[in-house]
C-alpha cells in the first residue's frame, strides 16, 4: 500500500479512533498518545495482511487504551481532590447527521457517565464503549479484546448494570440546561444568593477539580445550603484586582457548558446537571492542566 494511502485511510478511521480512546481514558493527552501509538503500529504493520482497516485499527487502539488506563488508574489513586475528566469541546454538525445518533454520543462522553466509568474495570470499560458508544457487535470486541463472546456479553452486562446504577436517570432539555447555566452564573456573579439557592435543587452536589493546582473543594460538597454558600463566597472573592473576566458558552462532553477566561487564559469550565428545572449536580473543573486545549 503505498504511503499516502496508508496515511488516508489512517486520517479516515482517525475521529472513531480518538472517541475510543479517549472514552477510555477521559484525558485528551492520553488518548492522543494512544493514537499517535497506533499510527506507529499501523504504519509499520504488512498492509497486503489487514483485511478489515478499520477493525485492526480499533483493535489495536483499544488494547492500547487498557494498558495505558491500567498505567493511569494507580496515578488517580494520589490525585488531589476529586477527578473530572479533561473536558472536550464537541460538536459533532453535518460529520454526524442523525440526531439519535448524536444523543447516544453525546450520552456516552457525558461527564456524568465518564466519572461512572472510572470505577469500572478496564475490560468492562472498553466493552461498554465499543458495544454501547459505537455499536460494535460482540464477536468483533471478543476479537478486539481476545476474549470468548460469552464472556464479553457477561463483561457487557456487568458494566451496563453498573453504569444504570450510578448515571442519573433522566433526559435534560438542553433549552433548559442553556437557560439555567446563563441564569446560575449571572446569580453567581452578581452575588446574588437568594436567586442561586432557587436555581439549585435541595441534594445538589458540586464536585471540583483542580489536581491540588488551582483553588477548588477537595471534597465534593453537597446540600443547596452548602453549595450556595460556597459559590457565593467564591465569587465575593472575585479575581485578582484590575483582572478581565469573560464567559465564553459552548458544547462540552455533549452539554451545553461554561468556559471562564481571566485575563485571556481559561480559568475553568463549568457544567449543570439538571432535574426536574433544578440544578441537581455543579462540575467545576479548574485543573489548568485540563484546560490547555482551550487556551487561544
Amino acid at each position: 500500500m503505498a504511503t499516502d494511502t496508508v496515511t488516508d485511510v489512517f486520517e479516515e478511521h482517525r475521529p472513531v479512533l480518538m472517541g475510543v480512546a479517549y472514552r477510555m481514558l477521559g484525558r485528551v493527552a492520553d488518548a492522543e498518545d494512544v493514537v499517535q501509538e497506533a499510527w506507529l503500529r499501523w504504519s509499520a504493520a504488512d498492509q497486503e495482511q489487514v483485511r478489515e482497516p478499520r477493525a485492526y485499527l480499533v483493535r489495536v487502539t483499544t488494547r492500547l487504551a487498557i494498558d495505558r488506563l491500567r498505567h493511569v488508574q494507580s496515578r488517580r489513586e494520589s490525585y488531589v481532590g476529586p477527578w473530572l475528566p479533561e473536558p472536550l469541546v464537541t460538536d459533532y454538525g453535518p460529520t454526524v447527521p442523525d440526531t439519535a445518533e448524536q444523543a447516544v454520543l453525546a450520552d456516552s462522553v457525558s461527564i456524568a457517565v465518564l466519572v461512572v466509568l472510572e470505577s469500572l474495570s478496564p475490560l468492562e470499560r472498553a466493552v461498554f464503549v465499543l458495544r454501547e458508544a459505537f455499536g460494535f457487535p460482540f464477536s468483533e470486541i471478543a476479537a478486539t479484546l481476545d476474549r470468548g463472546e460469552p464472556a464479553v456479553r457477561q463483561l457487557a452486562a456487568r458494566a451496563r448494570k453498573h453504569v444504570d446504577e450510578g448515571k442519573p436517570r433522566y433526559t435534560v432539555d438542553p433549552g433548559e440546561r442553556r437557560d439555567l447555566t446563563e441564569r446560575f452564573l449571572a446569580a453567581a456573579a452578581g452575588g446574588d444568593l437568594d436567586g442561586l439557592m432557587s436555581l439549585l435543587a435541595p441534594d445538589v452536589r458540586l464536585v471540583g477539580d483542580s489536581g491540588g493546582k488551582a483553588k477548588a473543594p477537595l471534597r465534593v460538597i453537597e446540600n443547596a445550603d452548602k453549595v450556595g454558600r460556597f459559590l457565593d463566597g467564591a465569587a465575593r472573592r472575585g479575581v485578582p484586582g484590575g483582572a478581565v473576566v469573560e464567559t465564553r458558552f459552548l458544547e462540552v462532553n455533549g452539554a451545553y457548558s461554561a468556559l471562564i477566561l481571566v485575563d485571556g487564559k481559561p480559568d475553568s469550565v463549568f457544567q449543570l446537571d439538571v432535574v426536574d428545572g433544578r440544578i441537581a449536580n455543579v462540575y467545576i473543573i479548574r485543573n489548568p492542566d485540563k484546560l490547555l486545549g482551550f487556551a487561544s
